[in-house]
């Protein structure tokens, strides 16, 4: 005998969030009446892997659908409905008006719960004419991309130099397109702060790839692109990796609360403005744990999340969702960079407190084969401790780290208790003291004052002010590259020669910072005005580059 009817439910779209919500509240009740709508062809697929499709390492287009309406209904026994657009939310009489787009038909369908999971739209319109531009949010676009650099050379232009966009621009080189990226900030990864983001530029500019920094796309032409900086483009094809906004035209239509970032605005039950009407994914604005406030935080993993707890929730169990840190990496051209919580640009303009510590560890024990440098910044704040955010960059060895960190501002811990993580320890996964340990130490020593630090971008402004700047690395590395000013003493014949450093104030640098927090240590038992330059010359050389926008400027 079959269970009784129970509620109602419809959700409109499908991927992350709405598939999420759907197959969960099937497990949690069997006699839910659960219908899905879905305006595009595919409602299950596997939209962070399109990327590699275009590049050919994801090889067979069937790989990326996760489910098809079919399988859901064998399995869920979902009423899953492709090529159907919701165009009408009805909140009074609780039904959604639905156009199928098959056959311009249009019918209603009543709901006794509605869950809205239309995601994000591309921040750019297809222009009418010229060059074909897609954006690479659906497998139809991944199709049309990959059709479109079947050969080899092709000419492309990629708007936006974010996740996506980078991740664009990898594939498409894979595929020998001749790539320019059009960025309209002064960097690559926006989330970044410039010091961490230039190794990425590197690495982009290193393959070929004709970066073009603090210019915006204003004008499509037959063959070709025209930039605000009254240059022009060749293109063949245009890749719009430019942003998302949230989808919320249904929403506002039928009277639903938007928040302050634009999106929709709902409650820790994830529901909105209207008790029968949820809301997850993409649209939907989160309460965010660091600032407190709400924020459009994209990401595929709180997508899952949310549109399972709107399931546990209208199955009656209890379940709220914790604030969102905002934590995510990208690889491009094996450079990993990830990032969780806040940068010091959004902390500076919003005018916290926070202190700055940056590190360059191994990926694991120095003496086992492959151990690559990781450049690792964290963010606290100088009173609390408490974790505000960190970045780290490099080739092996970066998810692990910036998971840990998440882990632990979601716990509560703060940046000194980084130090007493008892992490696994293997010559070939890490070292006796983990990168993650050593950031630990450092932020101790900064926050207590053990070791007076300087950054990067504070260089400038302490030597007008009067300090000397110390070198003490190796004449080799000093002839290899150096400050201009900088005074070459070597850290093992510091203590002999102390006569010769200049009087007054002092600050001392080596290549990632470990010698010359043991000089400031020395110096200051010397009773010497004396502050390390944090994260060394590796930090300051990938800070001067890259703050082309005078973000830092001190």
């Amino acid at each position: 005998m079959s269970a009784e009817r129970g509620l109602k439910v419809v959700i409109v779209g499908g991927v992350a969030g709405g598939m999420s919500t759907a197959a969960r509240l099937r497990r949690l009740d069997e006699t839910a009446d659960i219908v899905v709508f879905e305006r595009g062809p595919e409602v299950s697929y596997a939209n962070c892997g399109l990327p590699y499709f275009v590049g050919g390492v994801i090889t067979d287009r069937e790989a990326l659908l996760l489910q098809t309406p079919e399988s859901l209904h064998r399995r869920f026994r979902l009423d899953v409905r492709v090529g159907h657009e919701v165009t009408r939310i009805d909140t009074d009489r609780r039904v959604v008006e639905v156009l199928d787009l098959a056959n311009g038909a249009t019918i209603e369908e009543g709901y006794d719960l509605l869950v809205l999971a239309a995601g994000a739209r591309p921040r750019r319109d297809e222009p009418a004419g010229g060059v074909p531009m897609r954006s690479l949010r659906t497998v139809e676009d991944a199709v049309a991309i990959e059709a479109a650099v079947s050969r080899a050379g092709v000419r492309v232009v990629v708007v936006g130099g974010g996740y996506t966009g980078l991740e664009a621009v990898e594939n498409l080189v894979a595929r020998e397109a001749k790539v320019t990226l059009v960025q309209r900030g002064g960097q690559l990864l926006a989330p970044l702060d410039p010091e961490m983001a230039a190794p990425v530029m590197e690495a982009v500019r290193s393959r070929g790839v004709d970066v073009r920094l603090g210019v915006e796309v204003i004008a499509v032409h037959d063959d070709a692109v025209e930039l605000s900086d009254g240059s022009v483009v060749e293109a063949e094809f245009i890749v719009d990796a430019s942003g998302v906004v949230p989808e919320t035209r249904l929403a506002a239509d039928a009277g639903l609360l938007l928040g302050e970032t634009g999106g929709i605005s709902v409650d820790e039950n994830c529901r909105t403005s209207d008790p029968h009407v949820f809301a997850v994914g993409d649209g939907v604005e989160k309460a965010e744990l660091i600032g407190g406030g709400a924020a459009l935080i994209t990401m595929a993993g709180l997508a899952n999340r949310h549109g399972r707890l709107v399931a546990d929730v209208i199955a009656g169990r209890e379940e709220s969702a914790r604030p969102a840190i905002g934590t995510g990496i990208v690889q491009v051209f094996g450079l990993a960079a990830a990032k969780t919580g806040r940068s010091e640009k959004q902390l500076r303009a919003e005018g916290r407190d926070f202190y700055v510590v940056h590190v360059h560890p191994g990926s694991h024990a120095g003496y086992y084969p492959g151990a690559e440098t990781l450049s690792i910044k964290l963010l606290a704040d100088p009173a609390s401790d408490r974790i505000l955010g960190a970045q780290v960059v490099g080739r092996d060895g970066v998810d692990k780290r910036i998971d840990v960190i998440s882990t632990a501002v979601h716990a509560g811990l703060v940046a000194s208790e980084l130090a007493h993580l008892e992490l696994a320890y293997a010559p070939q996964f890490g070292s006796a003291k983990d990168a993650v340990n050593i950031l630990g130490y450092v932020a101790e020593n900064t926050r207590t004052g053990t070791t007076p630090s300087v950054q990067w971008h504070e260089l400038a402004a302490a030597r007008e002010e009067g300090a000397s700047l110390i070198d003490v690395r190796t004449p080799a590395e000093f002839a290899a590259g150096a400050m201009p000013g900088a005074i070459n003493v070597p850290l093992d014949e510091l203590r002999e020669r102390l006569g010769e450093l200049p009087a007054g104030p002092l600050v001392v640098h080596c290549q990632v910072g470990l010698r010359g927090h043991i000089a400031t240590r020395m110096l200051l038992q010397h009773g010497r005005d004396v502050r390390n330059l944090d994260g060394g010359y590796r930090t300051w050389s990938d800070g001067v580059r890259s703050d082309r926008s005078g973000a830092f400027a001190s």
